[in-house]
């Protein structure tokens, strides 16, 4: 049987990324110009050509703008889940600031799209080991479930101690980690994202293969990842090249990507399964389960 996939996409614009956060005041988002039609509508014609259903987890911020682009995902038969709704790293929130994003997001999305939305994931995958409240608050806003950590180590997010697959948390969340390969005692990223652009399709296709989701792998993807023509916004050396690297050539792996695997929602690939319980957040992501 062939193994089955979740095809995710983080629906935001090239200028809301955290990679440009010291670049880019949240303030003048509205002076920048959007590309994110031209980017969805490439997206959903490579899934509606290779037969692939994705879950979408979009910035409420986004929804407001463009209410076209949440008809045309839901119309499609794709999943539509929360992004929050002003991409904001975790780190620059308290609990208070972050339940009221999240709310705000999934009533935005709900009462634009009339689909009930089940699914979150932070900014970032800003949730951090040392966070204790962050998945209480995702729990407590009506979400199902989470998809808000990485274990790796990365300079802007990772929990490495967490666990590599599935599981529910004592809250009753389901927490669904980005893919990741372990091999000789070192965890690769494995999950898509700037590194699915970075490495050659076969070494990555190699990593993805052998990942540790052994029944179910969540890759993630953006829509300005696959756009070479977007504007450049000044910043320093690696933010750029982070953003900008392969974007000509994306489109074209993510074409042999969708084509190689079965693909289907978060929803579907993960809430009908059973997962292990573990506890609390805290002691979990330190890898005490």
């Amino acid at each position: 049987m062939a193994k089955l996939n979740a095809m995710t996409v983080d629906v935001e614009e090239y200028f809301q990324v955290e990679a440009f956060a010291n670049d880019v005041s949240v303030d003048s988002w509205a002076t920048y110009e959007s590309r994110l039609q031209v980017q969805m509508e490439s997206l959903l014609t490579v899934f509606d050509e290779t037969n692939v259903k994705a879950t979408f987890f979009t910035l409420g911020w986004i929804a407001e703008k463009h209410p076209d682009i949440i008809a045309n995902i839901v119309a499609q038969g794709h999943e539509l889940a929360s992004h929050g709704f002003m991409h904001q790293h975790l780190t620059k929130q308290d609990k208070v600031t972050f339940a009221d994003d999240i709310q705000r997001a999934k009533k935005t999305l709900e009462d634009i799209s009339g689909v009930a939305v089940k699914g979150y994931r932070a900014p970032c995958f800003s949730i951090s080991a040392n966070n204790e409240w962050a998945h209480d608050v995702i729990a407590e806003a009506g979400y199902e479930y989470s998809s808000s950590s990485y274990p790796i180590n990365h300079d802007l997010y990772g929990v490495p101690n967490a666990p590599k697959s599935p599981y529910w948390l004592s809250n009753g969340l389901l927490e669904i980690p980005v893919t990741t390969c372990t091999w000789k005692n070192k965890v690769f990223p494995a999950g898509g994202g700037g590194y699915f652009r970075l490495l050659p399709f076969a070494l990555f296709d190699l990593l993805y293969r052998n990942s540790d989701h052994q029944a179910v792998a969540n890759f993630y993807t953006h829509p300005w990842e696959f756009d070479p023509e977007q504007p450049r916004i000044a910043s320093n050396l690696k933010s750029s090249f982070r953003h900008h690297v392969n974007q000509s050539t994306a489109l074209q792996k993510l074409k042999k990507l969708c084509a190689r695997y079965e693909w289907t929602t978060m929803q579907q690939a993960y809430l009908s399964d059973e997962h292990p319980r573990y506890g609390q957040w805290s002691s979990v992501a330190n890898g005490d389960y």
